[in-house]
């Protein structure tokens, strides 16, 4: 026991020491002092003001400034965005500014824009409506004309028949004076022109319709060019309307509909002189637009260019400036209120840092005063604090999703970095699909720099993020795949000859024939003689489900080991004794015995049935064992495995809490004392809830517990061990689509002469290899080693109750988006 306490400490095995400080700090060096500790980003502050609204805390004016300073700039960035200009690179060295000078410049910087942006809307609406006006007059005046020529071969044709009759000149004369009238006033015929969005012109023409009963004639005619729509920023196609109605009833209602359906109206005259001198004057006035505009426009980027030069530098100043009054508004005034008073975590290798930044901060703000840095006493448990690097990190990420864990708890991380990728690799062995992702991970890799600096997308920023759990993923892939000897399905003879011939010497198929043994062991893996064979896969299904079954009980082990370590570290022997060691038997009298029973048959090559030996070693234990009998004193053994498996059963039951109740009346009665903890004496052995029911012990309470527990883990040790068989079903389910994919897919095609459909079959099968068994089987092989992990295994030992260690750091607003 002495050896193992004297092991070293792993770094990644227990969180870092973490110790409650208090800082004093005069009020003229707070600014500085709080900035200082947010550039080290080691210490977490507790908000002292919890219980004050955010209105009623000191700097409030100050953060207030700093939000308003964060809407201009979000304004200015929007604005180039849409002006399509790019922010350029924040340059090595900027003189520095005060926040004051910012905002004066961010107030002017607004003002100016607001104005350009307001005469730019002015100018583009005029421009809008006059091109608009442009278009209505082209397209209407081809109406009009055709409505005239009409009007003209009408006249022609009855002066033609009333000059030809002699006999009725009344008659024609009266016809041909309405024919006159008629010419002279449109019949009371009128229109209204106008143009509309092609979106809204099949309900505005039916509407219309409705509206007049029918009584109009809607021309139309697509516009030539498209108008920009300057609420939107996107070019719109516009329809060209005429409407001929008659009476001034029917034109007020299509007027009205024209202003419900947003189309614009435009006045057309019937003279052509005066169409042609309106377009001329139209033609003009947009020519110069189009140069004001111009100029307006080349005016605003080089406005805008000119902010976005320091555009970054500046949201950086801001963010950092509202995060250090955020931080100040977490503190409290002393009593003499000349100095504010803060508490909060730090690791405890940090405390000389912070002193020495407290220190420079003090001699930069030349104040008479020092900072006062204290340890003190906390009664809550402290955060949790893991130093990981880029390998590490993403290890470390995957179990967080699961739950951070308890302050000094042992870390599964430390154990993840190789069980995790390797668990994935079993079921996805296949050393042609692990080379492929290993290309992408090294690509990944190698573009590390590039990639960090960009903004990606969720599942690029995801798989960036996995980059080196990809490539261990990838390596141990290609490793589970020469052991399997699958290479895209294919087996190949990389380690020597098989160790099978043929049967018969003239024989061709060996799935026809069969196999018979004539030489030593294939040297590593899987003989590819087995592929194709009949025996291939009975075979590979016991290989790969007793394989799973070791591989599961010793990971399972390995957690129950961990909660020793657990105990032993927080000094819990109560824990040992009536969890670790009652669970350690339980487990390994059945299933550990299962997995000597497995490794016992293969190095003796026995033809027992496993099956039947687990099953009767419960239903008839004092049964002999026949033909099922592997080794000397088993069934001895089976007696002796099952009676401890039945007494480890209350041993984890019963005997916890009656000695808890003992303790507490022991204590209760001033038998017993203990000493008192400090924040680095393991203050989170005895949590909030513990200390709130010390006076209270509830017996009943921590006895459901307790068998809550022991049912848990009794009826998990079966159903955990049966999980893991996931790694068989997912291997036979990668191997047996690759298969498929190789021969009915590839080989098939390949069996054509016609070059076309070889071309289509190997299209088919990348297709196939790449988006079914390189994404798709990656995603599945990665949660069920994600669910293994963090169900089967960490449930063992694992709490994962505890908090993150969030230091105030500016390194972590530089990825925040406002």
């Amino acid at each position: 026991m002495e050896y193992i306490d004297n092991m070293p400490l792993m770094d990644l095995m227990r969180s870092e020491k973490m110790t409650f400080v208090q800082l004093i700090i005069p009020a003229e060096s707070a600014h500085r002092a709080i900035t200082y500790l947010g550039q080290l980003g080691l210490l977490q502050f507790r908000d002292l003001n919890a219980k004050k609204s955010p209105f009623q805390r000191t700097f409030v004016n100050q953060v207030k400034r700093c939000v308003e300073m964060g809407r201009k700039l979000r304004y200015f960035k929007d604005q180039i965005h849409k002006a399509g200009l790019l922010l350029p690179p924040l340059p090595a060295s900027q003189p520095d500014t005060e926040l004051e000078e910012i905002e004066i410049q961010l107030a002017e910087h607004e003002h100016e824009l607001i104005e350009m942006n307001a005469n730019s809307e002015k100018l583009r609406q005029s421009y809008n409506e006059l091109l608009e006006f442009k278009m209505v007059l082209q397209k209407a005046s081809g109406f009009l004309v055709s409505s005239s020529s009409h009007t003209t071969d009408r006249e022609i044709e009855l002066d033609e028949n009333v000059y030809s009759n002699d006999n009725h000149g009344d008659t024609a004369s009266l016809i041909e004076q309405e024919m006159h009238s008629e010419l002279s006033n449109q019949s009371g015929v009128r229109f209204i022109s106008g143009i509309i969005c092609n979106s809204k012109v099949l309900q505005f023409e039916r509407m219309l319709f409705r509206a007049t009963r029918g009584n109009m004639l809607f021309n139309q005619a697509v516009a030539d060019d498209e108008i920009l729509d300057p609420s939107s920023n996107e070019m719109v196609e516009k329809i060209v309307f005429v409407v001929f109605f008659s009476g001034e009833q029917a034109r007020t209602k299509i007027l009205k509909i024209c202003e419900a359906f947003s189309a614009n109206c435009y006045p057309v005259p019937e003279d052509t002189t005066k169409r042609r001198q309106i377009t001329q004057e139209v033609l003009s006035r947009l020519s110069e637009l189009e140069t004001t505009l111009d100029a307006g426009l080349r005016h605003r980027d080089k406005a805008l260019t000119s902010i976005g030069y320091h555009l970054t530098k500046w949201i950086n100043m801001v963010k950092t400036q509202k995060a250090v009054y955020d931080t100040l508004n977490m503190l409290n005034f002393d009593v003499t209120k000349k100095c504010l008073v803060g508490e909060g975590w730090c690791p405890i290798f940090a405390k000389t840092k912070i002193q020495e930044a407290l220190q420079r901060a003090t001699f930069d703000s030349s104040s008479q005063v020092g900072i006062i840095f204290h340890v003190m006493d906390a009664v809550e448990s402290p955060p949790t604090y893991f130093r990981t690097n880029r390998f590490t990190n993403a290890f470390q990420e995957i179990v967080d999703a699961y739950g951070v864990a308890k302050y000094q708890e042992a870390n599964p991380a430390v154990y993840t970095i190789v069980t995790f990728p390797f668990l994935f690799a079993v079921m996805f062995g296949d050393w042609g699909h692990g080379i492929c992702l290993l290309l992408g991970a090294l690509v990944l890799i190698a573009r590390e720099s590039k990639l960090s600096s960009q903004k990606l997308g969720s599942f690029m920023e995801m798989l960036f993020g996995g980059r080196y759990v990809l490539l261990l993923m990838s390596i141990f892939s290609i490793y589970c795949g020469l052991i399997y000897n699958e290479f895209f399905s294919v087996p190949f003879h990389i380690f020597g000859d098989s160790a099978y011939k043929c049967r018969d010497a003239t024989c061709s198929d060996a799935q026809t024939v069969g196999l018979i043994k004539y030489k030593d062991p294939y040297p590593f893996g899987v003989d590819p003689s087995w592929r194709g064979s009949r025996s291939e896969l009975p075979f590979l299904n016991s290989l790969k489900m007793k394989m799973s079954i070791l591989l599961g009980v010793a990971q399972m082990n390995l957690g129950i080991i961990l909660s020793y370590f657990n105990a032993r570290f927080f000094s819990s022997s109560l824990d040992i004794k009536y969890q670790f060691i009652p669970q350690i038997i339980f487990l390994n009298s059945l299933f550990g015995y299962l997995s000597l029973l497995v490794v016992v048959k293969w190095c003796t090559g026995s033809q027992a049935d496993l099956y039947h030996v687990m099953i009767y070693m419960f239903l008839s234990p004092f049964e002999a064992l026949g033909e099922n009998r592997l080794f000397w004193g088993q069934s001895v053994l089976q007696v002796i495995l099952l009676l401890l498996a039945l007494i480890a059963v209350p041993w984890m039951l019963f005997p916890k809490p009656f000695i808890l109740k003992r303790l507490h009346m022991e204590r209760f009665q001033g038998r017993t004392y203990g000493m008192l903890g400090t924040s680095e004496m393991g203050s989170d052995d005895q949590p909030d809830s513990a200390r709130e029911r010390a006076e209270e012990f509830n017996f009943s309470e921590v006895f459901v517990h307790q068998m809550i527990h022991s049912i848990e883990f009794v009826l998990g040790a079966v159903s955990n061990t049966a999980s893991y068989l996931r790694l068989w079903a997912l291997s036979l389910a990668h191997s047996e689509l690759s298969t498929v994919f190789y021969e009915k897919v590839l080989l098939l095609a390949w069996g054509y002469e016609n070059i076309i459909i070889r071309l289509v079959g190997l299209a088919v099968f990348a297709f196939a290899t790449a988006f079914i068994l390189l994404m798709m089987e990656t995603l599945s092989a990665f949660l069920h080693a994600l669910r293994l992990h963090w169900v089967e295994f960490q449930n063992k030992f694992y709490h994962g109750d505890g908090y993150k260690f969030m230091p105030f750091s500016f390194a972590l607003l530089a990825d925040d988006e406002d």
